[in-house]
């Protein structure tokens, strides 16, 4: 049986995928693994590649999700992109950094996209 933590994590990701695939990104990675960590989603979008952190909460009693992308959780996703663009030889490409905030209220769940959310 899955943590119930990573359950979540896996619903917030597979909703935040539907819902960036209506608005036009092409996902190109899901959950793509390195040795430095994990990126939720890796996509094009408007001709830039885009890395994408998916946060998920039941509740936004303390905060709202992406108030949990802090600026050392932002570096950290600045250098698993620098790895995965050294791993695919992608050299100089245009990228932005963009946070899906998902909060599953009993009513239905609220999305929120920030593009180039840092």
């Amino acid at each position: 049986m899955k943590d119930p933590r990573r359950q979540l994590g896996d619903a917030g990701e597979d909703l935040a995928a539907r819902i960036l695939k209506k608005q036009g990104y092409k996902i190109l990675e899901r959950n793509y693994t390195t040795p430095l960590g994990e990126i939720d989603i890796i996509a094009r979008h408007r001709g830039e590649l885009v890395f994408i952190e998916v946060k998920t909460r039941r509740s936004n009693q303390f905060a709202e999700p992406q108030d949990a992308v802090t600026p050392a959780k932002q570096a950290r996703l600045q250098r698993l992109a620098d790895y995965y663009l050294q791993r695919q030889r992608l050299g100089e490409v245009d990228m932005r950094f963009d946070v899906v905030g998902i909060t599953l209220f009993k009513e239905g769940p609220k999305v929120e996209v920030i593009q180039n959310a840092f």
